[in-house]
Formats: structure tokens, C-alpha cells, sequence
């Protein structure tokens, strides 16, 4: 099956109803990331899921009260892909708000929270240069439709979206695993800085948009 040959694909802003959905999906995409793995401690699995949970539906609630792009690709109007874009210019800092702060330590502890946070401001400084930029902080696919163009379909989408925002630059994303950064090559990003985290070596791709 080729995600062409569907008839009911639809790019919108993912809908409130949807939430849970969309935190399945990304559970799914992140339970074996690395670099979340080390940050979140791995070494209890349970305490790890748990924690892991705790993560993404406290994210996807910083993004809509943030106001921040979450774009889902529909299939017969079941959520088959999401992407969580944070735009360069935003309120919604590496800081997040107080309240998505605590109540994330609450959940994952102290300094796992700051790991994060330290994250996103290495990448955010690796992406400086890059000018008015959307970073794209998450995206999953369903597991069910791996392999039908799904993954293409929804990025080809966000780049239609940002072309039509004044003075945005591109897309810019931080991967760790092989797969995903030929993935991503193959749509024309390009690795713009090397960045390590808890010993995980990732690269900062992006790719320029012209609008």
C-alpha cells in the first residue's frame, strides 16, 4: 500500500479529541529513544514508561497552551502521524511554563527536567543562525503504517504550511538514529551542527524553505 493511492489523507491542526491519540503515537516513537533513555533512567522500565508518560502529555499540553503547531495527518479521519513544531520566535522557550516545570519534576524529578531543558537550549543555540526557524520537536507515525509514506506525507505538508509564514526560514530537527537521519537526508536536510547528549551523539538537520 502507497499513502498516494489513499483517498481521505488530510493535513490539520491536531484536534482536542485527538490528544490521546497523538501521546500514544509519540509514546510509541520515543520508548526507545536514547537520548530520553538516559535522561529519564532507563534502569527501572516501569519507573521509565511512567516517566516517559509524564513527559509527552505534559508537552502536548505546554504546545496547546503555547499555541504551538500540532499537525496531524489524517486517514479517513483516524490520526495516522503527528509533528509538534515550536517556532523560533515563540513564547514557548526551552523554560516552558512554571507550571509544565513543576509539574514535570513532580513526575520525572529535578534533574531529569533540567536535562531536558538543556537539551532544547544547545539545540536552539545550534539553531540560531538559522533565523526565523521552525524546530521540530516531535513526530510519530503509526506503527500500523510504517513504510507507506506517511512519515513523507505529513513533513511535505509542514513545509507547505511554513512556506506561507512571512520570513520563516525552514525546518530544523535533532536525530539520533541512523535510519531517521537518511530518512530526513533523502528530504533534503542537511546537517547543519553535532551535538552529544548523556553520550549520545545526534545531528541538528535542517532544511531551508524559500518563500
Amino acid at each position: 500500500m502507497n499513502v498516494e493511492a489513499q483517498t481521505e489523507l488530510v493535513i490539520r491542526y491536531v484536534s482536542p479529541e485527538d490528544t490521546n491519540v497523538a501521546a500514544s503515537l509519540l509514546y510509541q516513537a520515543y520508548h526507545d529513544d536514547p537520548v530520553l533513555r538516559g535522561v529519564l533512567d532507563s534502569a527501572n522500565e516501569s519507573k521509565f514508561e511512567s516517566k516517559l508518560r509524564a513527559l509527552i502529555r505534559e508537552e502536548l499540553s505546554s504546545f496547546g497552551q503555547g499555541q504551538q503547531p500540532m499537525i496531524g495527518l489524517y486517514e479517513n479521519d483516524r490520526l495516522r502521524a503527528i509533528a509538534c513544531l515550536i517556532e523560533a520566535e515563540s513564547k514557548l522557550q526551552a523554560q516552558r511554563y512554571w507550571h509544565w516545570r513543576l509539574r514535570l519534576m513532580m513526575s520525572a524529578g529535578y534533574l531529569q527536567t533540567q536535562a531536558l531543558i538543556d537539551k532544547e537550549e544547545a539545540i536552539r543555540e545550534a539553531l540560531a543562525p538559522c533565523g526565523h526557524y521552525f524546530f521540530l520537536a516531535f513526530i510519530a507515525v503509526d506503527p500500523h503504517v510504517h513504510g507507506n509514506g506517511f512519515g513523507k506525507a505529513l513533513l511535505t505538508g509542514l513545509e507547505d504550511m511554513i512556506h506561507d509564514v512571512p520570513a520563516a526560514t525552514g525546518i530544523g530537527v535533532f536525530v539520533t538514529n541512523p535510519n531517521h537521519q537518511a530518512f530526513f537526508a533523502h528530504l533534503g536536510y542537511q546537517v547543519h551542527d553535532l551535538l552529544e547528549f548523556n553520550k549520545v551523539r545526534g545531528e541538528v538537520m535542517f532544511k531551508h524553505i524559500a518563500n
